[in-house]
């Protein structure tokens, strides 16, 4: 058979790269979070815990030069908050929810370098408060500009849904 012949019978034997399919080896990796936070900081702890909740594991760094690592992924300032994550070669910045970080590594939206929930808005993950905030998830792209990547309402639940 010819060369040209068995790299055609082998594409077609093959997932294409755009398959939806997912090895559990693949889905294990991408959601495993490194984390790292301000030394002694226990919010960030409870922002690890949800993610469990969701079935990320979350390696937590405490980091006494944090600001270096914004600084080396290019976050600004008015995005910063307490911890930094890395996640499947994004940053996730502060108290992100589960499900927001969930669609980013679904959709892989374009030049997005990371998504950001800037401060440590009340009533988001790990920041649970009688007196919740509404906030918005940043997301930050390649060039430097930023649009809101989901919106939150004060009191929203970013529990885990159970399966009934």
């Amino acid at each position: 058979m010819k060369p040209i012949c068995l790299a055609l019978l082998g594409l077609l034997f093959t997932a294409p790269a755009w398959s939806d399919d997912v090895t559990d080896a693949d889905s294990v990796e991408s959601l495993h979070v490194l984390m790292h936070k301000n030394p002694g900081c226990g919010c960030c702890d409870l922002w690890a815990d949800h993610l469990r909740t969701f079935g990320f594991t979350v390696e937590s760094i405490e980091d006494p030069r944090i600001l270096s690592f914004k600084a080396e992924r290019n976050i600004p300032g008015p995005l910063m908050s307490c911890h930094t994550a890395v996640i499947d070669g994004y940053f996730v910045e502060g108290h992100v929810p589960a499900n927001d970080i969930l669609k980013l590594l679904k959709e892989k939206p374009e030049h997005v370098t990371g998504i950001a929930v800037p401060g440590m808005p009340l009533g988001s993950p790990g920041m649970e408060h009688p007196r919740p905030q509404d906030f918005n998830t940043i997301a930050l792209l390649s060039d430097g500009t930023a649009y809101v990547f989901e919106s939150h309402k004060a009191g929203d639940d970013f529990s885990a849904e159970e399966d009934d």
